[in-house]
């Protein structure tokens, strides 16, 4: 080749260099532009939930998105730098355009499905995303394929694929090099090296999101305004589903709670926290707080227990807690019955959570939001399987669905429960969907069946759990209610609940009808909330907040017909023990709600689902709220009719509920995985 040919070669090679990293700079902003996008359709969609959220929290949330997209973006970019290190690899396109595609395709899935999932749970993607993939897969696919636009949302997929398919092609023949044009030059070896390096560095630091020493960028720098929607609205979906990944995966379990005080310091505190003044300590130095209760002699004719758990029944809509909308008129004439507690929180954000915290009295903690399905779930807990099984206690579980579902036949099984009848053992139902199961008139209907042909001799307990109001609310198509209007997104989700509402009243009617009526407890308490427009608190307490009812015999006359101390699900193993009236051992997580002092405000201790390890302590009317990685933030906070929460700067009262709820996780955590949280 001559010295004409060979510098026509190098100018070409050289051209070829220079519009490799023009297509490379030019993908990079499609794909920030798109992850932009995804962002601003996240907030269109779900606009409603922004409450009262200010225009700047909103752009500040996209200028902290900027952030975290350009970080998935350098990541994706990365071959094509290093592309740079030979000719060969740079006229590769199709291989490029075959990379970004597949990242951009999957990526713009993820965000399209955030979509609705952001609406459901108010969280971005995390391992509530894998923990579905890992249940049962066609009750999954039904509830996905019934309960959301999938079809819709496939071909937006495919639609927009080949959209940037095209848009990766566009800029691919513009940055060609025409042969024919003049240059400067070969570019030598060591010239193609310190442009790799230096283009390599640039991607080093928009992948990491900082240039501070330390750690790389993580979520907690979303959260800089007083807005949770703005905060989780700076996050990206892709990288928030990779850290969920990476926990929910790992044999590690990174996400355990790392102990911060002396295990002395810790159990000391608990124990203060959760003892009360008819209790002592047993086993003191192998168990954290098993005691010995001899409860106040109650003059209640109680012998049974019904404890009812109602899917999604969420306090901010119930009408005897403030709601509005009349979503819940048969509860709200049940409440005038029995005693209601006005400020009572599931300890989670899921059934199975508000499953294991009120029947095994064991709290939601961090690392173990699954915890029916991990190992440690095996231990026998301080619940009522325990407490009462042992004393000769017949048993009952009706369910409108497969107790395969979240591990539930095994969990409870485990704990002694013996007696299931599910969606399989009902005959000829008055309604049945393909996805869970038959109506919650069905499971009532065979409630008042099963409870009418109960031994009159020999006590029992029955836990009835509804699921109807749960997606996708598939209900019978001659509803006895009328729909909801006026709530926009959540009309569908709310006469769901109205349904099972109605539900619970034609059960109560029924059940008033037969002899164990007279001598039974009823506990009617929601397994979650779901989700509003307003969103309470950096912990959006609205998710939590669900009625507790009690309705007995002579119940009323003695405790009154409200309870406004501040409790969990891990109270009501405790309160209903403590009704009973019986001594006995137990190692519960909450504290008998009837026994505490006047002036005890209470306390609860929550945390959501998924790999959030966000978690908090409510007492009184204040709220602690403690992120991973950040300092805690005190709201008070005001439930429904005078809905809001303000932050507060009491150094002092922080200092001492951050005390009290570092202590009850790591002496709940330890008392875990040394396998002494049960009863004996």
């Amino acid at each position: 080749m001559g010295v004409l040919d060979k510098q026509s070669a190098g100018v070409v090679r050289t051209v070829a260099m220079r519009h490799h990293l023009v297509f490379t700079l030019a993908s990079a902003l499609l794909l920030w532009l798109m992850y932009t996008l995804l962002r601003a359709a996240l907030l269109w969609y779900n606009l409603e939930l922004a409450g009262s959220t200010s225009a700047a929290s909103l752009a500040h949330s996209f200028i902290n998105g900027a952030r975290f997209d350009l970080r998935l973006v350098a990541y994706i970019c990365i071959p094509l730098v290093l592309s740079l290190l030979s000719y060969r690899a740079m006229a590769a396109r199709e291989l490029h355009i075959a990379w970004l595609m597949l990242f951009a395709s999957v990526t713009l899935f993820l965000g399209l499905v955030e979509l609705d999932f952001y609406r459901e749970f108010q969280q971005r993607l995390n391992s509530l995303f894998f923990q579905y993939l890992g249940e049962d897969p066609a009750t999954v696919v039904s509830m996905l394929w019934y309960g959301f636009p999938v079809i819709r949302y496939l071909l937006a997929w495919a639609v927009l694929s080949v959209v940037l398919l095209c848009l990766f092609r566009g800029l691919d023949r513009r940055a060609r090099p025409d042969p024919a044009a003049g240059g400067a030059g070969f570019s030598p070896w060591y010239t193609r090296l310190l442009v790799c390096l230096a283009c390599l560095l640039a991607t080093a630091v928009l992948a990491r999101g900082t240039l501070q020493q330390g750690p790389p960028l993580r979520w907690g720098a979303a959260y800089t305004t007083d807005s949770l929607f703005a905060n989780q609205l700076g996050l990206n979906a892709t990288l928030s589903l990779v850290d969920a990944a990476k926990e929910h995966f790992s044999s590690r379990r990174d996400n355990r709670w790392q102990n911060r005080l002396s295990d002395t310091d810790a159990r000391d505190t608990v124990r203060a926290m959760l003892l009360a003044s008819h209790e002592q300590l047993v086993d003191a130095s192998t168990a954290t707080v098993r005691r010995r209760a001899t409860p106040a002699a109650v003059r209640l004719p109680i012998r049974n227990v019904v404890l009812i758990l109602m899917e999604s029944f969420a306090g901010r809509y119930v009408g005897a807690l403030g709601g509005e909308g009349a979503i819940t008129p048969y509860f709200d004439a049940l409440s005038r019955e029995g005693l209601l507690f006005n400020r009572f929180f599931s300890n989670g954000t899921h059934t199975h959570q508000g499953m294991f915290a009120t029947v095994a009295c064991f709290p939601n903690l961090p690392g173990f939001e699954y915890l029916m399905q991990q190992p440690e779930g095996s231990h026998h807990f301080s619940g009522l399987p325990q407490l009462l099984g042992l004393r000769g206690y017949e048993d009952l579980y009706v369910y409108n669905g497969d107790f395969a579902w979240d591990n539930q036949a095994g969990f409870f099984r485990n704990q002694g429960l013996q007696h299931y009848i599910g969606r399989n053992d009902f005959v000829n139902p008055a309604f049945s969907d393909a996805t869970w199961g038959v109506s919650d008139q069905d499971m009532f209907d065979r409630a008042v069946l099963e409870l009418a042909n109960s031994p009159g001799k020999t006590p029992f307990y029955a836990l009835l759990q509804t699921l109807s109001n749960h997606t996708p609310y598939a209900l019978p198509a001659n509803l006895p209610v009328e729909p909801v209007t006026g709530f926009d997104h959540l009309d569908e989700h709310l006469t769901a609940m109205r349904y099972s509402d109605w539900a619970l009243g034609q059960f109560f009617a029924k059940v008033k009808q037969l002899p164990m009526y007279s001598e039974t407890l009823f506990v009617v308490v929601g397994d979650h909330g779901f989700g509003t427009p307003e969103q309470l608190t950096d912990m959006n307490l609205y998710r939590y907040y669900v009625p507790l009812l009690l309705i007995a015999p002579g119940l009323q006359q003695q405790f009154g017909r409200e309870n406004a101390v501040v409790a969990t699900q891990v109270d009501i193993v405790p309160t209903i023990m403590g009704l009973l009236g019986v001594p006995y051992t137990h190692q519960c997580w909450g504290r008998d709600l009837l026994a505490l002092d006047s002036a005890d405000p209470g306390f609860g201790i929550i945390k959501p689902s998924g790999n959030d390890q966000t978690v908090a302590i409510i007492a009184g009317d204040k709220v602690l709220v403690e992120p991973p990685g950040q300092d805690a933030a005190l709201f008070r906070y005001h439930l429904n009719g005078a809905s809001g929460s303000e932050r507060l700067d009491d150094k002092a009262q922080s200092a001492k509920l951050l005390h009290g709820l570092e202590s009850y996780i790591q002496a709940a955590t330890g008392s875990l995985l040394l396998n002494s949280a049960g009863a004996e």
